[in-house]
């Protein structure tokens, strides 16, 4: 990656940054930055690749790819039966949504399971045109706990209270911050009576026990560690507030460049991830209908393998067991509920999106593939 490159991206991430954290700074309406690709995007190689890589965060709602990078080791094979031996695959974890981005636009790596936050800052800071959306990963998984102790009992009960979200500007900022103008609520820094606070998920924990915070928006398996060990409950299911259940928590994003050059590759990698999310969601089905959470222990066993393998940590079986009966993981991107995300984190003024932005937004989403493969298994 050049050095003006790397410190061009950095520019823009620190702008991006400072705008989502800064509802009174006044800067120039973004729509994606569609005409600085020439100067700051991804040069394009026209070149067919010897390599897949692959990033992804190590959380619940990536379980696809650490179950399938990490511990089933069937993605090799496949490729291997498919004549695509000569295609090296490699995996990485990360842990920011900066460090994935620019490994996407360093182009140190091709593939990326990432969250909506992810996907808005990327078209925020560099257009729709060197990424494409090519399936969904997950939906819902995101709940509003608050202490038992909190006296918070019903909605009207929310003024004066402190809670937190993961980060700033996130998805999981934006519900609650939504939730809370929906039902006649401010932060304090808008006139408000209600402070929102951006905490780690560590720290999220640790505030709760200790009573510094009232209640968390967050992912799994968060808000079960939260009910089952820090005196909490689930206020708000996010799944509750969306129709039929379905909000977008995980997309898989791809170079343009890679893609154009490389479909059989790509295609190969949509067939094994929707084999993948088959797999899992045939043994979440089971487990959610008999209402036993010891049918989903293949998947805790195996996730808990991958997690092990990537950060040396797990979970306790009971603590995933019951997170996952809130997650399902689709192929389906949710399109309409990620430009739901951005439509509010529009108005909350967290980000500022130009006219017509929904009609450019749109240009990051490419689903042949995924069609075809649907088509070629019959489940489309």
């Amino acid at each position: 990656m050049h050095s003006e490159l790397k410190l061009a991206i950095s520019g823009l991430i620190i702008i991006a940054v400072i705008f989502s954290s800064n509802t009174n700074l006044d800067i120039p309406i973004l729509s994606g930055n569609n005409g600085r690709t020439d100067e700051f995007g991804i040069k394009n190689t026209n070149n067919k690749a010897d390599s897949l890589r692959i990033a992804f965060f190590p959380n619940l709602n990536h379980a696809s790819a650490i179950i399938q990078y990490h511990e089933n080791g069937d993605f090799n094979a496949d490729f291997d039966k498919d004549n695509l031996s000569n295609i090296t695959i490699s995996s990485t974890s990360y842990t920011s949504e900066r460090s994935i981005i620019e490994a996407l636009y360093g182009d140190k790596t091709d593939v990326a399971f990432v969250n909506p936050s992810t996907i808005i800052d990327a078209y925020i800071l560099l257009g729709n045109q060197d990424f494409r959306i090519i399936s969904g990963l997950s939906s819902g998984g995101v709940s509003f706990v608050v202490r038992n102790d909190s006296g918070i009992e019903s909605v009207n009960d929310l003024g004066g209270k402190t809670f937190a979200s993961p980060h700033l500007g996130n998805s999981q900022d934006v519900a609650l911050r939504k939730y809370l103008t929906n039902n006649g609520f401010d932060t304090v820094e808008n006139g408000g009576n209600v402070t929102v606070v951006a905490l780690k998920p560590s720290s999220i924990i640790s505030q709760f026990q200790n009573k510094g915070i009232d209640g968390a928006w967050v992912p799994e398996p968060i808000p079960t560690i939260l009910k089952q060990q820090a005196n909490g409950k689930i206020f708000v299911d996010e799944r509750d507030l969306w129709p039929d259940g379905k909000f977008v928590t995980g997309n898989i994003i791809v170079r343009t460049d890679y893609l154009r050059e490389n479909p059989d590759v790509i295609k190969k990698l949509l067939e094994s991830h929707v084999d993948e999310t088959s797999w899992i969601n045939e043994r979440l089905l089971n487990a959610n209908s008999n209402g036993d959470r010891n049918n989903d222990s293949e998947i805790v066993y195996a996730f808990n393998s991958g997690l092990e393998n990537i950060t040396g940590k797990t979970y306790p079986d009971n603590i995933l067991g019951e997170a996952l009966s809130r997650i399902e993981f689709t192929v389906d991107p949710l399109s309409n509920s990620l430009q739901k995300i951005v439509e509010d984190a529009d108005h909350l003024g967290l980000i500022r999106m130009g006219l017509n932005w929904n009609e450019e937004f749109k240009k990051i989403y490419d689903v042949t593939l995924l069609d075809e493969v649907l088509r070629q298994k019959g489940i489309k």
